[in-house]
């Protein structure tokens, strides 16, 4: 099945809460309305349509990212592969990532 047939489908006829584009992610992307705490959300990795699942510990608004591994101060954050910023306050995994505890390393 291909990224787009599982976004469209889900992998084995389950729709995806989150997506991430790399293996090398450690945020995904909320891709429902109303992903809320305490869900077991199913992910595909989009590069190679694998499969995973994170246990969410807070309201995700859709657009909005996750994390996929315990972060700590300082850490860099990947999506796309690609480093996105840097975490400012410990995450942990499945907790919501925004301005909070995440910033850009332009500034």
């Amino acid at each position: 099945m291909s990224a787009a047939e599982a976004v469209q489908h889900g992998a084995g006829g389950r729709n995806p809460h989150v997506l991430a584009h790399s293996p090398k992610d450690n945020v995904a992307v909320a891709v429902i309305e109303g992903l809320a705490a305490n869900t077991r959300a199913f992910g595909v990795v989009t590069e190679n349509d694998t499969t995973f699942e994170v246990d969410v510990k807070h309201d995700i608004p859709i657009g909005h990212k996750v994390a996929l591994t315990e972060l700590k101060v300082g850490d860099t954050l990947i999506k796309y592969g690609q480093d996105i910023g840097k975490v400012v306050a410990p995450i942990a995994k499945g907790e919501h990532v925004h301005t909070q505890n995440a910033k850009t390393k332009r500034w």
